[in-house]
């Protein structure tokens, strides 16, 4: 009892030391409370969207394995005893047409509006329901990009491929929903067909009265139906979600124990200086008869006292945040979705397990070195604690080397092989090299700080020269602080740099290596004679019409097709090679490896799929001219930007040219990429957000440390006052330190996310692309890196300031 009441006890002495250090536990598990409850919640959103969208029908028919309903299946289920209204959901395609009379480039879904209310399944955002001919709805997205508003008339492609205009009623709201993707045309059951060609019904809705039996429902309509009720299709639904719930929770823990790697190196980090500047005090504790196991068991009493209030602090921060997400979301309108960020009670309970566990493991270290002082310390005999013999350091030292030398191996492997092998080998390799970096930081770290401290002393003189030699004078420490920040820095880099190179490969792909930057589509048939010749009247565009013809080729019927290849990209696959067909030659992509008077070159070429999906095969005019002797016709056209043009121009001339062909429709290679780029930027930006949480961590780990370095530095701090230096110039010092310790990790982190991005990059694409470093979020890093230590010098600088010089000189 008396030792716990002295570990008590000296726990209050050294908590003001330790205050920042609980915090960095605290962020964590308020990260890890956050982490999980967004989890929670958005996966909840999505099942309350798919529940929502089950509709309100009491009964419902679904086809059997991607079936088709009897077509009569409306008329048959009415028959049913007990069922007053059937009513089927439709989808088909269509299109709306903008102010220029030309189709949105996304084609539209049309979905059927069921008159009866008590079966409508989708949601009015504004407006009322169209319930006659001539009536629509459309997504609130779609009215808002053409500028329409309920009252008011919009142009739509009809199923006849005429044009006609229709009264908007009211719009939908489609956020989040599990169906609908890009521009959706609402209209009533009875005149779906009109909108859309061959409309699909996937669904039949039936109001029934209770207790009308699904088994005859299904007597009535066949084998091949399925008949649910409400809450079992809603149950489905939801059920449907859950392996979302992991992938999305496994995504976002992955985030939270990197912010918990960085938090248990700031706790063992502080735990060691702190230590350190109580040897003296252990010592004497072993002179009066304290064991080491004692010596022990007092530090961990304090790691877990520590751990328990940081991890108590960390979820009320964690549901304090929680609860201003909740009311935050509370005072938007999400539709049928009603969302709480606040997890359940047992995460609560595991996310201070977690905090607590962490900080006893990370002060394990610290206290097993600090078991091991010896008495005679007491007499004021040097004792480094966690010092080592020079054979386990050099032991230690020939381990990192062989990772780091390993894991440089691996990345190389990683760069040059293909996938699985290239992303498997680049990932062992970025953990192994990342070990043998921090093992090896107390080496890798001082040079570094050397280097940054250069521009210091020439700018800051003195100060800058005190801040960087003290630094140096203690590599462990220094190395140990910026490591924190590494990690954090070594992730983001790494992870943007990746993101970035894939986003870039698609790019190349998707627009570098089409053979056009539009191409059209026409839903069957040939490209319109007209519309040809007005294209080619516009002089900002080039044309290229790609012909093509079925043939029965090695015993099948094979799409072949021919285009000017000169007028083509160069860049696309299979271009240059077409450049040099003679007649006779071919380029196959999956078509067959014989052909009668046919020369197949050997290697696979996209082409012809790149010109028109469904064709495997490629050859000049003259030689398609000779295999489909009884005509050709013209699938589709490529049209590029001329000389001198901008892809808007050029987009603007070729609606103009299309305006009296809105059955045309448009593929524009720049869109596509441009939703690509930004799906992979805001996937960057959620990251380096998640991320943050480590930066602020590895913060408090720079901001401990340092206030840590002021209180062992009191007598040198007063004998620099007594010589004459002024608090504003310690003040400078001070920050200088902490910038450059924050410095020193974000170069050296951002340096191995490089690399490792780099590698990434390589291993997931296969393609060497040209390096194209995240330089936004580079300089972002350097501002925060700053922020960060002029930040973390603000209380030691303030205590410095205040320090009388004599009780300085005074001090031990």
């Amino acid at each position: 009892m008396a030792m716990l009441g002295y570990t008590i006890k000296d726990f209050r002495g050294q908590l003001r030391q330790l205050v920042l250090t609980g915090a960095a536990v605290a962020v964590g598990v308020a990260f890890l409370v956050l982490a999980v409850g967004g989890s929670g919640a958005l996966v909840d959103a999505f099942s309350q969207q798919a529940a929502a969208e089950v509709g309100p029908a009491s009964l419902q028919v679904t086809p059997r394995d991607g079936g088709r309903l009897p077509t009569d299946a409306v008329a048959r289920a009415k028959r049913v005893p007990g069922v007053t209204q059937a009513l089927p959901r439709e989808l088909g395609q269509g299109s709306v047409l903008s102010d220029a009379g030309r189709p949105l480039d996304d084609q539209a879904m049309v979905t059927s509006v069921a008159a009866d209310p008590g079966l409508r399944w989708q949601r009015l955002a504004d407006g009322a329901w169209p319930v006659r001919a001539g009536e629509v709805l459309l997504d609130s997205d779609t009215a808002e990009r053409i500028d329409a508003k309920p009252g008011t008339r919009v142009s739509l492609l009809k199923a006849d491929g005429s044009t006609g205009t229709a009264l908007l009623t009211g719009t939908l709201d489609t956020r989040g929903s599990n169906i609908f993707y890009g521009p959706v045309i609402g209209v009533p059951t009875a005149f779906v067909s009109s909108y859309a060609a061959e409309p699909r019904a996937y669904q039949l809705d039936l109001a029934a009265a209770l207790g009308t039996s699904a088994k005859d429902i299904e007597a009535a309509l066949g084998d091949n139906v399925r008949v649910q009720t409400r809450a079992d299709a809603v149950t489905e639904a939801v059920e449907s979600t859950r392996t979302m719930y992991a992938t999305v929770l496994v995504a976002a823990l992955s985030f939270v124990l990197i912010a918990m790697a960085v938090a248990r190196m700031v706790v063992s980090n502080t735990f060691s200086v702190v230590l350190a500047q109580r040897t003296r005090q252990l010592a004497l504790l072993r002179c009066v008869g304290a064991s080491q196991q004692q010596l022990r068991r007092t530090i961990g009493v304090q790691g877990l006292l520590l751990g328990a209030g940081a991890s108590a602090a960390g979820l009320a921060v964690g549901a304090g945040m929680c609860a201003a997400g909740s009311a935050a979301l509370s005072l938007v309108d999400l539709g049928p979705v009603d969302v709480s960020l606040l997890p359940g009670v047992l995460t609560f309970m595991l996310a201070w397990l977690f905090g607590v566990l962490l900080t006893l493991l990370a002060v394990r270290g610290p206290a097993q070195a600090a078991a091991k002082v010896p008495p005679v310390a007491a007499l004021g005999v040097t004792h480094v604690l966690g010092a080592t013999t020079p054979a386990r350091r050099l032991l230690h030292e020939a381990v990192s080397v062989l990772m780091l030398a390993f894991g440089a191996l691996m990345l190389t492997v990683g760069a040059r092989d293909t996938p699985p092998v290239s992303l498997l080998a680049a990932t062992v390799g970025a953990i192994a090299s990342g070990f043998g970096v921090l093992r090896l930081a107390r080496w890798v770290l001082p040079p570094v700080v050397a280097l940054l401290g250069v521009p210091a002393r020439r700018v800051f003189g003195t100060t800058g020269k005190l801040a960087a030699q003290q630094l140096r004078r203690n590599p462990g420490r220094t190395s140990a602080a910026a490591s924190a920040l590494l990690v954090g820095v070594t992730v983001m880099v790494s992870a943007a740099t990746a993101l970035g190179m894939i986003s870039n490969s698609l790019e190349d792909l998707l627009a570098g290596r089409e053979p056009g930057a539009f191409s059209l589509e026409v839903d069957s048939g040939a490209v319109p004679s007209g519309a040809l010749k007005k294209l080619r009247q516009e002089r900002e565009l080039t044309v290229t019409e790609v012909r093509s013809a079925t043939v029965r080729i090695g015993g099948k019927d094979t799409v072949v097709v021919s285009a000017d290849p000169k007028l083509l990209n160069s860049s696309a696959d299979g271009v240059k090679q077409a450049r040099t067909l003679k007649d006779g030659d071919a380029l196959s992509n999956n078509g067959p490896a014989v052909a009668a008077g046919l020369h197949i070159r050997p290697e696979d070429s996209p082409l012809a799929s790149a010109l028109l999906p469904q064709a495997t095969m490629y050859v000049n005019s003259a030689t398609l001219d000779g295999l489909a002797p009884r005509g050709t016709s013209v699938a589709t056209a490529w049209i590029g930007a001329a000389s001198g043009t901008s892809h808007q121009d050029a987009r603007k001339a070729l609606d103009r040219a299309l305006a009296d062909f809105p059955k045309l429709r448009v593929n524009d290679s720049a869109a596509k990429v441009q939703a690509f780029r930004t799906v992979f930027d805001r996937m960057i930006q959620v990251g380096a957000v998640l991320l943050g949480f480590s930066m602020a961590i590895a913060a408090l780990g720079v901001a401990a440390t340092l206030a840590l370095s002021v209180t062992e530095r009191t007598r040198e701090i007063g004998m620099l006052r007594a010589i004459g230096m002024t608090g504003d110039q310690l003040r400078r010092m001070l920050s200088l330190e902490a910038v450059l310790l924050a410095l020193t990790g974000t170069v050296v982190g951002t340096a191995l996310g490089l690399v490792f991005g780099r590698v990434g990059g390589l291993a997931v694409t296969g393609m060497h692309t040209a390096f194209d470093p995240p330089l936004g979020l580079l300089t972002a890093l350097l501002a925060v890196t700053v922020l960060i230590g002029l930040a973390a010098a603000v209380a030691p600088a303030r205590r410095v300031r205040r320090l009388a010089i004599v009780r300085a000189l005074t001090a031990e």
